[in-house]
């Protein structure tokens, strides 16, 4: 069985908007990138905002998923992928984000 370290594992709700972080550094298989992550921006009980993941990384890579948009994306590495998760939140959301450092 592979091994998952947790690096990041954080969710915040703000005037009906959720940020939803999970970043983990692997060996599995089904992640050759040597990560699994969800990077999820939404509203509550709601429309994904946008979401970076690689669910299904070893069939359909890494993906951006939009309100009425999924596109596969070259990954550049993990914190350069939540550096800019994080640049193209602020610049969507209305409220403004408390984001772990």
């Amino acid at each position: 069985m592979a091994s998952y370290t947790t690096v990041e594992d954080w969710q915040d709700v703000e005037d009906g908007y959720v940020i939803d972080v999970t970043i983990r550094q692997t060996e599995d298989k089904k992640y050759p990138c040597g990560w699994d992550y969800s990077l999820h921006h939404g509203e509550v009980g709601g429309d994904t905002i946008l979401r970076y993941d690689n669910a299904h990384e070893q069939t359909k890579g890494h993906e951006r998923h939009t309100r009425n948009d999924v596109e596969i994306i070259e990954f550049p590495g993990m914190l350069t992928l939540y550096d800019r998760f994080q640049r193209e939140t602020e610049e969507m959301s209305p409220v403004s984000w408390d984001w772990s450092e």
